[in-house]
C-alpha cells in the first residue's frame, strides 16, 4: 500500500512522513508562523500542518473550553473567544504555503467545515487534508471532503473501532481510497497508559489502510516506537517555545526535541530491515570467528572410532562446523590426531 503526495511516497518500505503540527501555535502572528515553519524544516520535518476555520462557523459563543485548555491557558473564557484569537486568516495561508514550499516542505491543514474544505482544496490547492478527531462523526463533512478525491489523514481520537469503521465506509463510499488512519488520543498531554500504540495494528488489519500516529504525549519516545508498529505518518505538535501563551504549546515539542525525534525515527526505520532472516554482511567475519568446529578432545590413535568421547567443539576459523557432527560420528581416524587438532574430512 502506498499514497503519493506531491513528490513524497507514503507507504510500506518508504520513510514515514514526519509532520510538524504547528496548528494554533502561530498565536495569530504571521511572523511567528514563518519562524516556526523554518525551525520545522531545520529540525527535519517533511511537512507542516496548520488548522483552518472561521470561528463563527464551527462553535457557539457560549461553548466551554476543554479542561486542558483551561489548565494550559490558566484562565477561563468561552471556547469561542479562545478560538477567535487563534484563527489563521485565510489570506495568510497563501503566504505561509509559499514560504513552506520554498523550503521544500509540504503544507496542509486540518479543515473544520465545508467552507474551509473548499477554500483549502479549490483555492489554496493543497495536496492532502487532515480530518481532526472531533469530525470523525461529522458524516456530511466527511462526504463533502472525500468527493475531492485527495488523500485524507484521519485522526481517531475519542473514537471506538465502530466509529472509525463508519467513517472509513463513508469516505470509501465516495470513491476515495487514499486514506491514512491515525491512532490518536485526544488529551493534551496524553498519559502514556492511554496512548495505545498497539491500536495501529488493529486499525491496519481492520481497514487495510496505511496507518499513522498523531501524538499528544510528552516526549519523543512514542513517535519513535510507532514506526516499529508500522506508522507511515507521524504528527507531533511543534512550538518554538513551550512557554509561549496558548493552549497547545505545553503539549508540543521544541526544535531540539523534534530534531532528536526525526533522527531517532530514521534510525529505527533503517534498523527495521527487509524482514528476511539471513546472514547480514556485517556479521560474516563474526561468524567465521565464533562458530564452533570439531576438534580432538584428546589424542586419538589411528584406527580409533570418532565419537563424543574423543571429540569436542571449539572456536576456530577452519574445519568442520559442529552442525555437521553427524556426518563424521562413527568415522575411523586415518592417522594419529593430537589433542585440539582440527578435524577435517581428509583425516577420516
Amino acid at each position: 500500500m502506498e499514497i503519493r503526495i506531491n513528490n513524497k511516497i507514503i507507504g510500506d518500505g518508504n520513510p514515514a512522513l514526519i509532520v510538524a503540527e504547528i496548528g494554533v501555535n502561530h498565536n495569530q502572528d504571521i511572523e511567528l508562523a514563518k519562524k516556526t515553519i523554518r525551525a520545522a524544516k531545520e529540525s527535519g520535518a517533511d511537512a507542516v500542518k496548520f488548522q483552518t476555520w472561521k470561528t463563527e462557523n464551527i462553535i457557539l459563543k457560549d461553548s466551554e473550553m476543554a479542561e486542558y485548555q483551561k489548565k494550559n491557558l490558566n484562565l477561563v473564557e468561552s471556547q469561542y473567544d479562545m478560538l477567535k484569537k487563534l484563527e489563521l486568516p485565510y489570506e495568510w495561508h497563501y503566504e505561509l504555503k509559499e514560504y513552506a514550499q520554498k523550503l521544500g516542505l509540504l503544507f496542509f491543514s486540518t479543515m473544520e467545515d465545508k467552507e474551509s474544505v473548499d477554500f483549502l482544496i479549490k483555492k489554496l490547492k493543497i495536496d492532502f487534508i487532515k480530518v481532526g478527531s472531533g469530525d470523525i462523526s461529522n458524516y456530511p463533512l466527511l462526504r463533502h471532503t472525500a468527493k475531492y478525491q485527495i488523500p485524507m489523514i484521519v485522526s481517531t481520537g475519542i473514537s471506538t473501532l465502530a466509529d472509525v469503521d463508519e467513517a472509513i465506509r463513508i469516505i470509501r463510499g465516495e470513491g476515495n481510497e487514499n486514506v491514512i488512519v491515525c491512532q490518536c488520543t485526544s488529551q493534551y498531554p496524553t498519559p502514556h497508559e492511554d496512548i495505545n500504540l498497539n491500536a495501529m495494528t488493529t486499525l491496519r488489519k481492520s481497514f487495510k489502510t496505511l496507518v499513522g500516529f498523531s501524538d499528544h504525549s510528552v516526549g519523543i519516545e512514542c513517535p519513535i516506537a510507532s514506526v516499529a508498529l508500522g506508522a507511515t505518518y507521524i504528527e507531533k505538535h511543534f512550538t518554538l517555545d513551550k512557554n509561549l501563551p496558548g493552549p497547545d504549546h505545553k503539549a508540543s515539542i521544541d526544535p531540539v526535541e523534534f530534531d532528536k525525534m526525526v533522527k531517532a525515527v530514521r534510525l529505527v526505520e533503517k534498523s527495521l530491515g527487509h524482514g528476511r532472516k539471513e546472514l547480514m554482511p556485517s556479521e560474516k567475519s563474526t561468524k567465521k570467528a565464533v562458530v564452533r568446529r570439531i576438534v580432538a578432545l584428546k589424542d586419538i590413535k589411528k584406527g580409533q572410532i570418532l565419537n563424543d568421547e574423543n571429540l569436542t567443539f571449539k572456536r576456530t576459523t577452519n574445519g568442520i562446523e559442529a552442525k555437521n557432527y553427524s556426518f563424521i560420528e562413527g568415522a575411523i581416524a586415518k592417522d594419529n590426531i593430537k589433542k585440539d587438532e582440527v578435524i577435517t574430512f581428509d583425516k577420516l
